[in-house]
């Protein structure tokens, strides 16, 4: 492996020697580190619960800005960039990366425990069931989502929009400039590192005591460390399958496999168990969870006192969401290219929301109608004293239990898988200095670290002191969520004033300012030109042109550079301090449109204006030179206009380069 190419050196070792030095102090007294750990937990709940919530608020209310306003038509990406995924492959890999495998741990277990222990009222009431599943819903839904959306979105923006690294410190440019390059985002990324390594080794620790729980249940023999310890080999190498296969060959695949793994486990839920109840209680868990949105999000129970109980269910929460966000953001950010931010708001914070509901529904619900009032239920006692079997104890009550345990089993294997191989291609990512095309045998490194470092911890018992200190990392990380909300609003408000000024067609204004005969426009209009008459006009048309214009902004005191490539020529403006400026013209394909003349000769080329935020769609093929620089300067005066309206906040967020 040749690092010097294929890794950042100062967050690669240092990512590395952390996380060992960690694991080891963490196995070698687990005890010790765990008590001290929560020792400071509790005391960041306890003057802290304020901030934890108030910044929560902040996410949702900034993504739901962001996605009514005009800034939600932007693109994370050029504007002529595509979706690389379908809907349904996407909405598959960010859920199953996200919380697939917590909502089979938690989807049965928190709604009963809320149940027989409310925070409010008396248990076992029709009121504290009512209440379990809101605030069940209300851990799993928006604001869970909105912690990862915060970070995915501008992170996707700056990288894809921008051409900064897909990296946590790319969101600090826009206040630092190039600094990001130094210690301070080598310091960020290790962090990110660091942690998305302990979330996703614990996540697995605990995921393989759940799956190993679940088979002595259904097997009903006794779980041992040995049968643990296998499991998390199992896992990690169908993972490190799955990463050498690659992102659309793996873990797209497999995210698909969970997906539909999960809507048959829902759907026999649904007609095994009481369906018309679980089919009102969806509807009316619906509308209690929106009713009570506003006030579930700012509640502290300041009066009531329940510090302990916030402490140990929603900012436990909130500080987990938050710890896991480097991880899932970056994971979400790198399978977004080319959708609005609008789409990306509307599938990353409601799709999941609802696909929580409904599962939170069928399966809370579920277990609550068979308790009932009994509170001391078989049911309800084997939740108590083993959470990791809930969903395996729900199924006894059900038909074909057997079947279901299966699937279940199987879900959570591909699940734990799923979290494994994203997680270690972004730790890879990570380390290797936003590069999304690194070695396998890199790949492979972190995957393996991975389940090194969860098979250790749960062989030493160090489990609990390394989820303890990925929640306690959650804090410092609030501020970097808060931070990117600013930097990225900011940039996203002159990114849509800069398109407001300059997304125009200019073709008929450029054609009835010149002395051309209409009748050769017209006749190019419906011209299909092949390769060759097209990189003719390029290189002898296009290229003098701005050549000309470049020469005479460079007299003018202005800093400008020609670009030419074999399809493409390019000319940029530098503004230091500024939004730079590029007017580029350069050959797409096509295939001939059916109504046209030339139809049989297949395909043509256009020679397209992009400027410095993508792909303008509109064909300047036919132009004269003179027509070639109108359009470039009436581009620049809108650019002028643009920065003018500005009035001199807007920074230069990023290179310049095309995609």
């Amino acid at each position: 492996m040749k690092t010097s190419t294929s890794v950042n050196r100062p967050v690669f070792y240092s990512s590395v020697l952390v996380a060992i030095v960690i694991s080891v102090i963490a196995g070698i007294a687990p005890k010790t580190i765990s008590a001290q750990l929560n020792a400071t937990q509790t005391w960041l709940v306890g003057h802290f619960s304020w901030l934890y919530i108030l910044a929560v608020a902040v996410f949702v209310l900034f993504c739901l800005f962001v996605m009514v306003s005009r800034l939600g038509d932007i693109k994370l990406g050029p504007d002529h960039a595509e979706p690389e995924y379908t809907y349904g492959s996407w909405l598959a890999m960010l859920f199953s990366a996200g919380m697939g495998i917590g909502l089979m741990f938690w989807g049965v277990s928190e709604p009963v425990m809320h149940y027989l222990s409310p925070p409010t009222g008396e248990a076992g009431t029709v009121s504290a069931a009512q209440q379990a599943v809101r605030i069940t819903l209300f851990h799993w839904g928006l604001h869970a989502w909105a912690i990862y959306a915060v970070l995915a979105l501008a992170l996707a923006y700056f990288s894809f929009r921008h051409k900064l690294p897909l990296l946590p410190r790319s969101v600090l440019y826009p206040l630092i400039g190039d600094r990001i390059y130094g210690p301070l985002g080598h310091l960020t990324d290790t962090f990110a590192a660091v942690g998305t390594l302990f979330g996703v080794a614990t996540g697995l620790g605990f995921g393989v005591e759940q799956i190993s729980a679940g088979l002595s249940y259904v097997l009903d023999s006794p779980g041992t460390r040995d049968q643990q310890l296998l499991l998390i080999a199992v896992v990690v190498g169908c993972a490190m399958v799955s990463v050498g296969l690659g992102l659309d060959a793996g873990i797209k695949r497999l995210s698909n496999v969970n997906m539909v793994l999960s809507l048959i486990l829902m759907i026999a839920v649904l007609l095994l168990g009481p369906t018309a109840f679980l089919l009102k209680t969806f509807v009316q868990n619906t509308g209690n969870y929106v009713s009570e949105l506003l006030y579930s999000t700012f509640n502290l129970y300041a009066y009531d006192k329940k510090e302990a109980w916030l402490g140990g269910w929603t900012v436990f929460y909130w500080g987990f969401w938050i710890a896991w966000s480097p991880f899932v953001g970056t994971f979400i950010a790198r399978i977004s290219r080319g959708r609005t931010i609008r789409e990306f708001t509307v599938g990353v914070l409601f799709v999941p929301t609802v696909i929580n509901i409904l599962w939170i529904t069928l399966f809370g619900n579920s277990a609550l109608q068979i308790i009932g009032l009994e509170l001391d239920h078989p049911l309800a006692e084997a939740i108590n004293s083993d959470i990791a079997i809930s969903l395996y104890a729900l199924f006894d009550y059900l038909p074909m239990t057997g079947i279901l345990s299966v699937i279940a089993i199987v879900l959570g294997c591909t699940f734990f898988v799923t979290s494994a191989d994203s997680g270690a291609l972004v730790v890879d990512t990570l380390t290797s200095g936003g590069q999304v095309n690194t070695p396998l045998a890199q790949r492979l490194f972190w995957t393996g670290l991975i389940g090194v470092i969860a098979a250790s911890q749960l062989y030493a018992g160090g489990l609990s002191a390394l989820q303890t200190l990925v929640i306690v990392s959650a804090f410092p990380l609030i501020f970097i969520l808060l931070l990117a909300c600013y930097t990225l609003f900011k940039a996203l408000r002159n990114d849509s004033l800069l398109q407001h000024n300059v997304q125009q067609h200019t073709g008929a204004l450029q054609f009835s300012e010149s002395n051309l005969d209409w009748t050769s426009r017209l006749d190019t209009l419906l011209d299909h030109p092949l390769h060759s008459r097209a990189q003719k006009f390029i290189t002898q048309v296009a290229q003098p042109g701005l050549r000309a214009l470049c020469e005479q902004l460079e007299q003018r005191g202005l800093n400008a550079e020609l670009q030419v490539e074999p399809e493409r020529v390019r000319m940029v403006i530098y503004k230091e301090g500024a939004e730079n400026f590029a007017y580029g013209i350069r050959l797409r394909e096509y295939a001939v449109p059916h109504f046209s003349s030339q139809y049989a000769s297949g395909k043509y080329f256009r020679a397209e204006v992009f400027l410095h935020q993508g792909g303008q769609q509109y064909d300047v093929f036919g132009f004269t030179q003179k027509q070639i620089i109108a359009d470039a300067i009436s581009q620049y005066e809108r650019h002028l206009h643009f920065l003018h309206l500005s009035k001199g906040e807007n920074v230069n967020t990023g290179a310049v380069e095309e995609s």
